[in-house]
């Protein structure tokens, strides 16, 4: 929960759009245990907020993994990155303002070039996008002559230019599957390199990257959040094997997300990811029961709703996503030739 003293002033004439602005607000996060009294500490920043978007012509995109203020309080579109970036090439307005982490908001440009592309706060500190270079990637090729290499989308765009084909944690296992070879080179993620060998056969090159928040996840923690045997589990791919060997099932978030909508009523589920996507199917999902997972990425919590507006009124070059022509070029072909499994 963001609660923020200090709101920009509303004049009188906004004051009854003030109101409607903290019932709309209070109907999605009081689900969340949100008080009146929080929603009306930020209300001044959502309605302006969403004020702005709209003079300016922008639209706010929201990785799941975003706090609940900023998915259900100022996006215009929520879902998980390659899904975001698919959209953007849809959407009219010329510009997207991406709160999430960095090589997202670049796949939204890898796709969408002509677009400008903004992030409230810029952060090289995602542990597995950051865990690999370019350099990395053509020593594994120059080691591997002839293996494909298939980049996780979780990935810096200078990766992908240097990769075959690009996948999510949701088509992972089709493509390499589907791959005329026995052996492939997957990066950046240990874990799901280690799970997708295991579920497909194939010898998988891995390297040694890895998500803090899925990889943090133990056996000991995972029985301490089961207190119902009656819980389903569904764990995020990017979770250590023993992990996945563990629960109900397993894929990426675009499967929980369909798991919620399809199957999962009147169930109690874990969803062993990070707790923002879980808060926003508590929202959208309320005859499912959801247990808390309790799982924070500080990467994805960096934006906050004061950065957002600040890079809405007054964008810095810092905050605006650039990428040379020839990566993103280079880039885009890995993610095409994803479309063609």
């Amino acid at each position: 929960m963001v609660v923020i003293e200090e709101a920009p002033k509303v004049v009188k004439e906004n004051i009854f759009s003030l109101e409607q602005e903290v019932e709309r607000l209070y109907s999605k996060l009081g689900k969340l245990g949100w008080s009146k009294s929080a929603c009306e500490s930020i209300a001044p920043f959502t309605l302006k907020i969403n004020t702005i978007k709209k003079e300016k012509g922008i639209k706010i995109f929201a990785h799941s993994y975003q706090t609940a203020d900023i998915v259900f309080g100022i996006a215009d579109i929520v879902g998980d990155s390659l899904a975001l970036a698919k959209k953007a090439t849809t959407v009219k307005e010329d510009t997207i303002l991406f709160c999430g982490v960095d090589f997202m908001a670049e796949s939204v440009k890898i796709l969408s070039p002509e677009k400008t592309v903004i992030v409230p706060e810029r952060g090289r500190d995602c542990t597995l996008a950051d865990s690999i270079i370019a350099d990395d990637v053509r020593k594994l090729k120059i080691e591997n002559p002839g293996v494909p290499v298939i980049c996780y989308v979780n990935t810096n765009a200078d990766v992908k230019a240097e990769s075959d084909i690009c996948c999510t944690s949701a088509n992972a296992k089709r493509i390499i599957e589907k791959v005329n070879t026995d052996t492939v080179i997957f990066i950046p993620d240990e874990n799901m390199g280690k799970n997708l060998a295991k579920i497909t056969g194939k010898t998988i090159i891995t390297w040694p990257g890895y998500c803090r928040t899925h990889d943090a996840v133990t056996l000991k923690r995972l029985n301490a959040l089961l207190k119902d045997k009656d819980v389903k589990t569904f764990a995020h791919l990017e979770c250590k094997p023993e992990i996945i060997e563990n629960v109900d099932y397993y894929g990426g978030t675009s499967d929980m997300h369909k798991y919620a909508e399809e199957g999962a009523n009147g169930e109690k589920v874990l969803y062993v990811t990070e707790q923002g996507f879980i808060d926003r199917m508590k929202v959208e999902y309320p005859n499912v029961e959801f247990v808390d997972s309790k799982m924070f990425c500080v990467s994805m919590k960096r934006n906050d709703l004061i950065s957002t507006l600040n890079a809405l009124e007054n964008p810095t070059e810092d905050n605006i996503i650039e990428l040379e022509e020839d990566i993103r070029k280079r880039a885009y072909r890995a993610v095409n030739n994803m479309l063609k499994y």
